[in-house]
């Protein structure tokens, strides 16, 4: 797997996911933004999603869950918040509220855990009653 270029797909899909959030349903450019969105989304899965599922198939082993998973693109949060430029210029997200793909597991019994992929680096982290806790996985 090409971590710089799913870096970038990912990174990609996020900005035009913010891009998207600025804009009304009335706004003459939203769907055609919209279903760029869905080709990014597309083209990611059939690049990087088996190697993804692999990976959420050993977390979901490790939080022993039974929860379905799903693509890799059903992951991404609706709402990220670019931080400021590292020494490299590189944005990275935050994500605050609940987002992501909630799952079930007795270890969390009784809490809202989920999981969100995250760019720069590539994670999936694990979010706990909105809080982000700790990357399951990260591509570097």
């Amino acid at each position: 797997m090409d971590l710089n270029k799913l870096d970038k797909d990912l990174t990609a899909i996020v900005e035009k996911r913010i891009e998207l959030s600025k804009l009304t349903y009335a706004d003459a450019e939203y769907d055609d933004i919209e279903e760029e969105l869905h080709d990014l989304e597309d083209d990611f899965n059939e690049e990087f999603g088996d190697e993804l599922e692999g990976e959420l198939e050993k977390i979901y082993d490790k939080l022993d869950s039974d929860t379905d998973i799903l693509l890799a693109s059903a992951y991404l949060a609706n709402k990220y918040v670019p931080m400021l430029p590292d020494a490299k210029g590189i944005v990275s997200y935050e994500v605050k509220g609940k987002e992501g793909v909630p799952i079930e597991s007795e270890q969390f019994d009784g809490q809202d855990v989920r999981i969100i992929l995250i760019p720069n680096p590539t994670r999936f982290v694990m979010q706990i009653n909105g809080t982000m806790m700790k990357d399951l996985w990260r591509s570097r």
